[in-house]
């Protein structure tokens, strides 16, 4: 379908790393504007209730146990999604972790790990939705990056992953610009999540005071900017990088 038809159904939307924080509240957003969305995670007992929540909002959304660093398991995941909903326009690639070190203290496994999650999982959902949305002409994919991508002590393998999507995002979008399919990217920065609810009291306040706005963002700003891209109007922005960082990009060191 390309963005000037009319639509007969709800655009379908995947979000991996769906189940729980920034990525659960992106599938939340989008279940709102009346997206059906298939999440993609690791944990089925995270899948299953993330589900039954965003049923509440939009009955016609699913959860898929999906290894999003197998190329197998990511292609077997997006041919499930299109034999359920028929097609796919939105990809969002949320799935991430953290392994934080300095680089002498960094193990091959640290590294590998962090790249494979947070970039190689990237290509092969972009890889697999594409051979999609190419043939329907249309397609809108939001990369999540982050604002450690510009560096950051302690995180040479995540910065260095992040710095990645940044890459891949712009490459993507030079490549499919004619085919209606536009790819952008968001670099979140600090945001409460239940990564950043295990620190201390001390720690986050001394993190939300190197954020310019004085607060730490919350899942549901990640989200606005999702449903940004998404957007069929947002047909001539492809390529970019949007901070939703409360200005920490700006000037404010990471640590």
């Amino acid at each position: 379908m390309s963005s000037s038809e009319t639509k007969s159904a709800p655009d379908v939307a995947i979000v991996t790393g769906g189940a729980k924080g920034i990525g659960f509240g992106i599938a939340n957003a989008l279940a709102k504007e009346g997206c059906r969305v298939a999440l993609f995670d690791l944990d089925p007992d995270a899948l299953e209730t993330a589900v039954e929540a965003l049923r509440k909002v939009q009955p016609d959304c699913t959860g898929i146990k999906v290894d999003v660093t197998s190329a197998e398991s990511v292609d077997r995941a997006i041919d499930d999604v299109v034999e359920k909903f028929g097609r796919i326009e939105i990809l969002v690639n949320n799935a991430g972790i953290v392994k934080d070190k300095r680089i002498t203290k960094m193990s091959d496994e640290d590294w590998d790990s962090v790249i494979s999650v947070n970039l190689k999982s990237q290509f092969l959902c972009c890889r697999a939705a594409i051979r999609h949305m190419s043939a329907e002409n249309y397609g809108r994919i939001v990369n999540i990056s982050s604002r450690a991508w510009l560096g950051g002590v302690g995180q040479a393998n995540y910065s260095a992953a992040k710095g990645g999507v940044v890459s891949l995002t712009r490459s993507l979008a030079l490549e499919w610009a004619k085919a209606g399919i536009t790819v952008n990217a968001i670099a979140p920065g600090i945001v409460d999540t239940p990564l950043f609810q295990k620190f201390d009291a001390e720690l986050q306040d001394k993190l939300k005071k190197t954020v310019p706005v004085q607060r730490i963002g919350t899942p549901e700003d990640i989200a606005e900017a999702v449903k940004f891209f998404a957007k069929r109007e947002a047909s001539y922005i492809t390529g970019q990088t949007l901070y939703v960082c409360g200005g920490r990009s700006l000037s404010s060191p990471s640590f």
